[in-house]
């Protein structure tokens, strides 16, 4: 399909730069076969059913972002994905200054050298030391905020716990799962006590998320790995809720491509771990997936082309745009949406 096919117009003024406090507060558009329905993040233990179950990212984000010099120029790396102990390919920024064997000094102790240049600006850095990496990140990493908001404002001490969500914990994220950055534990209690089930997965967010599609067509475009891991118990738990007439809701667009990749042609999923490129465009089937919380996505990226598989491009196309007629907040710190689309069974379309 062509690429242009899922693009819109965002006012900048649209773009959140701060979370809602407190989270759940956060607004959300429900779409479903009867429409569209403004509602508030706090409604979802009434919208949703007592045999559904909500599947939660555990990632947790990395202080990612590394600045560094080679010699006189200034180097800044973004990790993306880590490979073997001491090695993580990363997006470099004044790439052009870098060449295989370079070391590059990112300060406080910390160096790495870089190899395996790609076209696309990214190296394989292998840190230097004994320490392990998560300790030199620590002591000379930030916190990894997405472009279109790093852009407008410096990163403060408020996004080392705004950008993670309660679920965190195990790491290896450079970007977080951001659907999930809605859940407070008043709103965990409510679904409890609605008799929501909810499980977790892994899947550690790559930098390639934040990437613009330049293909003119989805065809060319290749997807960035990401590595995730569902393990047996939690995918028998899985297979039980959709066997007894559950629905499987995916807490963001991570928790879903991962189940989706675990997925058999049957719907029932296998257990998982390792590398996942799995690129949903419309026309794909969805397997195992009923329905997904998620934020407002960018133009002409990859998930919302996700959203577009699920709902169907023309009612995306309506829901933003009434997401931005109404002052929805975009992207990672905004306000979310919850897709449900209606059965195979029904004849009625979704919005």
């Amino acid at each position: 399909m062509r690429v242009d096919l899922f693009d819109f117009d965002l006012p900048e003024d649209r773009i959140a730069l701060r979370p809602a406090a407190p989270r759940d507060a956060a607004r959300m558009l429900v779409v479903d076969e009867i429409g569209m329905h403004d509602r508030s993040v706090r409604d979802l233990p009434s919208l949703l059913l007592p045999s559904d179950c909500l599947v939660f990212n555990d990632t947790r984000v990395i202080p990612a972002q590394l600045t560094g010099r080679r010699g006189q120029a200034a180097i800044g790396a973004t990790l993306h994905k880590r490979e073997g102990l001491r090695g993580w390919r990363a997006f470099l920024k004044n790439a052009r200054r870098v060449r295989d064997g370079d070391r590059i000094d990112f300060g406080s102790e910390v160096a790495a050298v870089a190899s395996e240049r790609a076209d696309d600006g990214s190296a394989l850095l292998r840190f230097e030391g004994d320490e392990p990496v998560e300790v030199l990140l620590a002591r000379a990493g930030t916190m990894p905020l997405p472009p279109y908001i790093a852009s407008k404002r410096g990163i403060d001490a408020h996004d080392a716990a705004d950008y993670q969500t309660m679920f965190a914990d195990k790491d290896g994220a450079v970007a977080a799962p951001t659907a999930s950055l809605h859940f407070t534990p008043d709103l965990i209690a409510a679904l409890d006590a609605a008799g929501v089930a909810r499980e977790t997965l892994t899947l550690h967010v790559g930098a390639g998320t934040f990437l613009p599609v330049k293909a003119d067509d989805t065809d060319d475009h290749v997807m960035h790995a990401e590595w995730g891991r569902i393990d047996a118990a939690t995918a028998t738990r899985l297979n039980a809720v959709r066997a007894n007439g559950g629905r499987i809701i995916a807490a963001g667009t991570t928790s879903l491509r991962l189940l989706e990749s675990a997925a058999r042609e049957d719907g029932t999923i296998a257990p998982f771990e390792g590398d996942t490129a799995i690129f949903i465009t419309p026309g794909y089937r969805f397997k195992a997936v009923s329905g997904l919380l998620t934020n407002f996505h960018l133009p002409k990226s990859t998930l919302f082309m996700l959203v577009s598989a699920m709902m169907g491009r023309e009612c995306m196309q309506a829901a933003y745009a009434h997401a931005i007629a109404n002052g929805y907040r975009f992207y990672s710190y905004g306000d979310a949406s919850l897709l449900l689309p209606p059965p195979l069974t029904s004849r009625r379309p979704p919005c």
